[in-house]
């Protein structure tokens, strides 16, 4: 079974939510039967999380830098709205949620997956969802970056 990352922005309000229905099906439809390593935050995440549970049959598993408590509230409700759709929650437990927190979750997931799917903000050059598709890139794995 083909496993993928996803890594997006947070920033996702500049789109309709239409919009990432759109790009979702278009993206990451064709991979609906894959298994799914999500980052469990707002924003892409949370999208991707939501759209996943209702419109494929992915094995979905949800990792977090820390705890699914430390979360903001709108990636905790997306969590579990969908629980029964995920397969595994993965808790990292990293003692304080900082940028290398998020930088280790990200390595972690491209590290379990064979591919990763993007989504950055155009408006943000340098990210963790770039961080991320550079990891990827780095470990000779393949890529695809859709632009938000």
């Amino acid at each position: 079974m083909r496993t993928v990352a996803i890594s997006g922005t947070r920033n996702t309000g500049h789109r309709a939510p239409d919009d990432y229905a759109i790009l979702f099906m278009t993206y990451l439809g064709p991979f609906a039967e894959s298994h799914f390593y999500l980052g469990g935050a707002s924003g892409i995440d949370s999208l991707s999380l939501l759209w996943l549970a209702e419109n494929s049959a992915a094995e979905i598993t949800v990792v977090v830098p820390g705890t699914v408590d430390q979360q903001l509230s709108d990636a905790r409700q997306a969590i579990a709205r969908t629980r029964e759709r995920i397969k595994e929650v993965i808790e990292l437990n990293a003692g304080e949620l900082d940028t290398s927190a998020y930088h280790a979750r990200n390595r972690w997931m491209v590290d379990h997956a064979s591919m990763t799917i993007g989504f950055p903000n155009a408006a943000e050059p340098t990210s963790g969802t770039w961080q991320t598709l550079d990891y990827t890139a780095q470990q000779g794995k393949p890529r695809l970056i859709v632009p938000v």
